[in-house]
This record gives structure tokens, sequence and C-alpha cells, in this order.
């Protein structure tokens, strides 16, 4: 890309002689005097490879596959709340009491379990040792052996009907060793590490098992930025692409592509690209707005122009000043593309060749409104 300095051009008068006022060589063109032209730099437009950077805009959320809502294993009223909003918790800690008869329910199925396994496990015993004394016949035996087995069974299946509404270990080791259970209580516990970002139950209110969502704890370390991609740009976008989380008040925090959406916005006509962003010390919230770049792996054709090219008119649409066969300057009105750098992309606003003004555009709009 070369940068030329206009020196002279044909038709200028003679050194010497005075050079006459600024005026429009054709309409819409203007004219400058040799020394007036020296002091401005012309780019020569050639096509050139490059990487596009899309700008998005973007909604944080919590990166779904590390979130887990936590549904009430138990119906009941809720009698104490045990953490709060923003709270790290660890697996099987305790976030919720409920006053629950299935949980009471349980409770006594197992301790029945257990007293009718140990029965039936005694009698089968005494039995077998009765056998082997012809006290008892062999069938008499074998029920009360039986009898034992399906008792151990029930027994089982009580202990995992306690696991399943996450009832303490401590709880059931009372049980096993007859220790009286007072009052006993429904915990809810969490199933994940992480940070309770949702509490949507309050005390007093009624659960329903397996249907009532009462929280959701998440991993904040890494969140889903959903953008908007609005038309040509999407064909630049792929999967893998790199990116950027920008407008923070402090460093951009990465990220990456991990899906585009098969359809499209109907309100908006954008598509949905989700980007995965590492977020450290929380800075990203849900529903947080945010400004993203996308850094296209995908190598693109077009016409670059410097920045510094770029001018704005009344209605503050942006154009560039080309030069004229003739000597003049002509205003061009461009489309501009994504930024590259320290340039813009123009949409088949120029071509190959056509030399514009990058350094005393501002000077040349001066007198053109003369």
């Amino acid at each position: 890309m070369a940068i030329a300095t206009i020196a002279s051009c044909g038709g200028c008068s003679p050194k010497g002689r005075d050079e006459p006022p600024a005026s429009a060589a054709k309409a819409g063109s203007v004219t400058l005097t040799a020394a007036q032209r020296q002091k401005l730099h012309l780019y020569t437009v050639a096509e050139s490879k490059f990487h596009k950077s899309i700008e998005a805009t973007g909604v944080v959320d919590f990166d779904q596959d590390q979130a887990t809502s936590v549904l009430a294993p138990f119906s009941g009223p809720v009698s104490r709340l045990l953490v709060s909003l923003g709270d790290r918790v660890r697996e099987g800690d305790p976030l919720a009491a409920v006053q629950s008869p299935d949980f009471a329910a349980a409770v006594g199925a197992y301790r029945k379990a257990l007293a009718t396994a140990k029965t039936n496990r005694h009698l089968a015993d005494l039995d077998r040792d009765l056998l082997q004394h012809h006290g008892v016949a062999q069938r008499e035996a074998d029920q009360a052996e039986t009898d034992a087995v399906n008792a151990e069974a029930d027994r089982d299946a009580a202990l995992q009907a306690l696991v399943s509404l996450n009832v303490s270990p401590q709880t059931v080791k009372d049980l096993q060793e007859g220790r009286p259970v007072l009052h006993p209580e429904g915990i809810i516990r969490s199933p994940v590490s992480g940070t309770v970002v949702e509490k949507l139950i309050t005390p007093g209110e009624l659960l329903q098992a397996g249907s009532t969502p009462c929280f959701t704890v998440a991993n904040l370390s890494r969140v889903w930025v959903m953008t908007q991609v609005f038309g040509s740009d999407l064909a630049s976008v792929s999967l893998g692409d790199s990116a950027e989380v920008t407008d923070l008040g402090a460093k951009n925090l990465p990220g990456k592509v991990d899906n585009i959406s098969a359809l499209v916005d109907p309100d908006t006509r954008a598509v949905i690209v989700r980007v995965v962003a590492d977020n450290p010390g929380n800075l990203l919230k849900k529903q947080m707005y945010v400004h993203v770049l996308i850094h296209a792996h995908q190598e693109s054709t077009g016409f670059l122009v410097p920045v510094s090219s770029i001018l704005r008119d009344d209605e503050n649409l942006p154009f560039i000043y080309l030069a004229q066969p003739d000597g003049g300057f002509a205003r061009q009105h461009v489309t501009l593309g994504p930024r590259v750098g320290d340039q813009y992309e123009i949409d088949a606003d120029a071509k190959a060749g056509d030399r514009i003004v990058v350094e005393g555009g501002l000077f040349v709009q001066f007198m053109q409104n003369q």
C-alpha cells in the first residue's frame, strides 16, 4: 500500500504566477492550488486479504452446561433457608430445610424395614440351626430364608429412598443403631459445587416433589455471551473463532465461538452466535449488555482504506475524497464494513487504482463548503 504526495498536476499556472482561487472543476469536485495540493497525502486503493473483526452486542447468560436447577426432592412447606444469593457451596451442602411428610414417611419406612429384616434374619438363622438337629422340616427352613432375603431387599430399597431424599449420613446411622430421630426435616442439598445464583423459594412456601424449582447453582468461572450477528457478517463467522468481550473498564476477556444458531430472530433479523468467555472475578453478570469482537479465522478479500480517509457529512454519513483526472477531488459516499486495525473495509465504493485523500481531507471539505 503506497501513499503518494501530489507535487504537481497538468494545466497548473507557470511558476511565479498567482494561482487562481479554488473553484469547482465540475459539479461536486474541488480544485486546489499547487501549494495546497502539496499538503495532501493520497492513498492508492488496492485489493487486500485480511481477517475481519465483527463487532456485535451481546447479553451475558450462565453457562448452562455448568448451571444446575435444584428441584425439590420432596413435598412440604419450607421451614428454613440456609443460603443466600451469591453464597459459594460445595456438592452436598444444605440449601433449605423442609417439613416434609415424604421425608417422615421415608424415615418411618426405613425404620420398619430395618426391624423386619433383623427379625426375619434371626428366625432364618434359628431354623437353619434347628434343621441341622432335625427340629424343623427343610421346607420351613427354606421359607424362613426366603422371608429373610425379601425383608433385607425391602430394607435396602427403603435405604435407597432415604438417600434419594438427601437424608444425612448421621440420620441414617442413628436409625441403624436404633436411636430416635426427633423432628425430622428434609434437607435440600446442592447437587454440584458452585455459586447460588437464583433463590426461587421463601419460608412457608409449599413445595411439590420433583417439580418445584428451588435454587440455581452455577459455576461462574465461565459464561455464555449471546451475540447478534447480522447479514453478510455471518458468512465470516465460524465455530472456533476467537472473540473478546470489550468495554468492561478493564482488560478484554477472551472467548470463543462455540455455537451458531440455525434460525433467524424474527424480530431483529439477526442470528444468535454464542460465545463462551472466561469470567475471572465474576466480572460478567447475567443479563449484562456487552460488546463483543469476533475475530474471523476465515480470510476475506476486499478494499481497505485508512481510518483517516473517512469523513462525515452534515447527515453524519461517511464519505471519502477521490482524486479526479482533472486534478480535482470528488466526494464519494461509502458504506463502512468492519474495522481492521487502523483501516476500514468499504463495500465496492472504490476500485483498485483509485487515489483517495488520507491526510488533509478536512481542508478539502472546508474548501468545498466555501
